[in-house]
């Protein structure tokens, strides 16, 4: 292999990629372990990202890696629509018993969250014959035209690249750190969702809504989580209606909040689930479960596409369920807690941590310049994660001001690598509260 170190290689990267694809760090990965990444220098880095979410079991699990060479030597792609295979409907099956929801369901595959947002709107609007999707402020669905057109964040995601898909409408989520309505929880009744009756009256005819479409923790948007009862309202709400009710659980499911799917903790169950992200553990999957009386609705030949449920890949989403039965998710809710309760500590300790909040270990640092105006502090987010970056550790920020420091670690990161990487971003905290 060519030894190049990550300045030479980001020359190339300059020269033959265009800037379009972001990056949060300069370097080149040169191998990846559990929750740990060492470039192509040599240098580790402790690993509080999860390539966005994707690696929940972690970096390289020896089983993942053992079920995708052995498949690899089998047959690696027949396409799906051309020869069927075994992977691809064991894992539908396994997807249709696990995600909640005591009902006959049906699940089917495709390669990118984005792809499974963009397929879920198409299996609504055919089974309704309506057209409208609602979605929410500060959501994030993906970057293909549909999907991006839900998304709500305009920069970098949207700006330049309109028009967009008509008959999309967008409400205020449940923000209880910033609520949209000015109210406070529990004495608001959780008037957000209510909000639904009165968005049918002034914004798109509650006949015309084919699905509302919601995140159950915006990932991108800010690792906003709303109110217990949420939920359940606006799926009430909907039921009312004939309106189908969509979980976007990319980022969010598969074990990152504690449990399997991020609704479970909102008693919750929505008529399609899309999956995505960590299903995989890397490899390029994204799936749509619903009830089987919906998805079986679209003809033959009207959902599908040359590489959707990859054998390889689908053999690997095997590994990761069997890697995320009880021990793993028991493991998440222990690691949530030491993350939470060190968030939270440090929220004590510097006044520019505004909001702490997050199910399980997927936590969220909201950052502020005054914590009575709540100005975002967007600048100090950016400087920490460069900060961090800089000492070996990867961290991320989200929400539409980019002011919230948010972990995907993975669920298998030892004691020790989670110390070193909160003693970093202690250590980097301290130097931009000088700032």
């Amino acid at each position: 292999m060519l030894k190049r170190t990550n300045q030479e290689l980001m020359v190339l990267r300059e020269e033959h990629v265009p800037p379009g694809p972001f990056n949060v760090t300069p370097i080149f990965v040169k191998r990846a372990k559990g929750g740990v990444i060492e470039d192509v220098e040599g240098k580790e880095y402790i690993d509080f990202a999860g390539g966005i979410g994707v690696e929940n079991v972690g970096h390289c699990a020896e089983q993942v890696v053992g079920a995708i060479k052995e498949q690899a030597e089998q047959y690696i792609h027949t396409c799906f629509h051309v020869a069927m295979y075994e992977p691809y409907v064991e894992l539908a099956r396994r997807m249709n018993e696990i995600t909640p929801g005591e009902f006959p369901k049906k699940t089917f595959f495709v390669n990118s969250g984005a792809e499974a947002v963009e397929n879920g709107v198409k299996i609504a609007r055919y089974a309704t014959k309506r057209a409208a999707i609602i979605a929410f402020q500060n959501a994030f669905h993906g970057r293909t035209y549909m999907a991006m057109t839900l998304t709500s964040q305009i920069k970098p995601y949207k700006w330049g690249f309109g028009p967009f898909c008509p008959e999309v409408y967008r409400m205020p989520f449940g923000y209880c750190y910033r609520c949209p309505f000015g109210l406070e929880h529990p004495t608001c009744h959780i008037y957000c969702a209510d909000y639904l009756e009165e968005f049918f009256v002034n914004t798109v005819a509650a006949e015309s809504v084919a699905a509302v479409i919601a995140e159950p923790v915006q990932g991108e948007g800010g690792f906003i989580i709303p109110p217990q009862g949420y939920f359940k309202k606006l799926k009430s709400i909907c039921e009312k209606y004939g309106i189908l009710f969509i979980m976007d659980e990319v980022q969010s499911g598969m074990g990152r909040t504690g449990k399997l799917f991020a609704c479970e903790h909102f008693d919750v169950i929505p008529d399609m689930i899309l999956t995505g992200k960590s299903i995989a553990a890397g490899l390029p999957l994204a799936g749509v479960t619903g009830r089987a009386e919906i998805m079986d609705m679209p003809h033959v030949g009207g959902l599908g596409g040359t590489f959707g449920g990859n054998p390889v890949a689908c053999r690997a989403g095997l590994v990761v369920l069997d890697m995320l039965r009880g021990e793993m998710l028991e493991k998440a809710v222990r690691l949530g807690g030491k993350v939470r309760d060190r968030f939270l500590s440090l929220q004590e300790e510097y006044e520019f941590i505004g909001d702490v909040r997050g199910l399980g270990p997927m936590i969220g640092a909201e950052l502020v310049r005054d914590r009575r105006a709540k100005e975002p502090a967007t600048d100090e987010a950016k400087e920490l994660v460069r900060r961090c970056y800089k000492k070996g550790l990867i961290i991320l920020s989200c929400r539409v001001y980019h002011n919230v420091i948010r972990t995907l670690v993975p669920l298998v990161i030892t004691d020790d690598q989670l110390e070193r990487g909160f003693v970093i971003l202690e250590e980097s905290l301290k130097e931009v509260a000088r700032i």
